[in-house]
């Protein structure tokens, strides 16, 4: 594992003027370093954020100690896709079984071990919904910050105990969700022939799997179809302190194309290796849902608003356990409120209509 630094001067070189990051063991002691050029705007947290390790092939300096090769993201804007990434942990068996329906793809956090075991104690440990297989997996990127060889470790030993994660090797960070995103498009495309339909969902969502599978069996086409929260003529945020700022020479449209908002979308099967396809041809943004939205324009398709806009839902505040029973999905705060919800809904209560 290795970490970046910045305000360090190669000591081979004479020229001050070029910008270096260190990249570091752990301890940093007695072991070579490598000095990696970066442009000059890499010094802002934000960018820094992007940095990626694209492959793990060593370098082995006289030391013998191997180290992963450093790679760096093209810009603030933009991420490093695609790219050969790899995965450290697989379950490449798993998904690939007969008559598969539903495949729940969680993108996580390394640390949020919480969201995780919340997960599969509630809605995650529904396999089997009318008759329909579903099978739940966890995706995570490379942790970062301290402690991280520790917090590795921990993943390793929790990928035995439940052999449902799923980690690339790349930075887990909020600027990359678009290369984890297309990462997890890769992995369904090699991974799941026989699977029907998938579904991309936050780790702070309730999820409800019976009325999902419920609506993809009434409702559902069998190819080129994305649903979920559907936001159509989005305007591009030009302020440059938004989350979401994109510039013009970036993306001079004033609109989007019609996304399904990255909270939680579903779709066909087909999908996963037209758009990884598509994103030959497709510059990536760092704006993952946007991206998708830009990839599937490109395929000539549009994704479709589901039977009911109540269906997939954002932040709800408190509800009672009627609305849990009548929507597919809702943001909650926290793991432990999943936990409450999915109780309350276990137990006896009123009727609801």
């Amino acid at each position: 594992y290795i970490r970046f630094t910045t305000d360090r001067f190669c000591p081979t070189t004479n020229d001050e003027s070029t910008n270096y990051m260190e990249a570091e063991t752990p301890e940093n002691k007695d072991t070579p370093t490598i000095y990696v050029d970066v442009e000059p705007q890499a010094e802002s947290e934000d960018y820094l954020d992007t940095i990626s390790i694209q492959n793990w092939q060593s370098i082995t300096l006289t030391t013998g100690l191997a180290i992963p090769v450093p790679h760096l993201s093209p810009g603030p804007y933009h991420v490093e896709y695609p790219s050969d990434y790899i995965f450290i942990l697989d379950e490449p068996e798993k998904c690939r079984e007969q008559n598969l329906f539903l495949v729940l793809m969680v993108p996580v956090a390394p640390y949020n071990r919480d969201a995780r075991e919340a997960i599969r104690s509630t809605w995650g440990s529904q396999n089997l919904v009318f008759g329909n297989k579903v099978h739940l997996f966890f995706l995570l990127g490379l942790p970062s910050g301290e402690e991280t060889e520790q917090l590795q470790e921990k993943v390793l030993q929790e990928s035995k105990e439940h052999q449902d994660l799923l980690q690339s090797n790349f930075l887990d960070s909020y600027k990359n969700l678009t290369i984890k995103t297309m990462v997890m498009m890769e992995w369904l495309s090699s991974r799941c022939p026989n699977a029907s339909y998938a579904m991309k969902i936050d780790s702070d969502m309730f999820l409800n799997v019976h009325n999902l599978v419920y609506m993809l069996l009434l409702h559902a086409p069998k190819q080129n179809y994305m649903t979920g929260m559907v936001a159509i003529g989005a305007a591009v945020l030009r302020d440059p302190s938004s989350k979401w700022y994109l510039p013009k020479e970036v993306f001079p449209e004033p609109a989007y194309p019609p996304y399904a908002l990255g909270l939680g979308y579903v779709f066909t099967l087909d999908l996963p290796r037209k758009l990884v396809e598509a994103s030959r041809h497709v510059k990536a943004v760092y704006i993952e849902d946007v991206y998708l939205g830009l990839c599937i324009r490109h395929l000539g398709i549009q994704p479709i608003n589901p039977p009911s806009w109540s269906l997939f839902q954002g932040y709800a505040g408190a509800q009672d356990r009627c609305h849990y029973m009548a929507v597919i999905t809702t943001i909650l705060d926290t793991p432990q409120e999943l936990l409450d919800v999915w109780r309350d809904l276990h137990q006896p209560g009123p009727v609801c209509y």
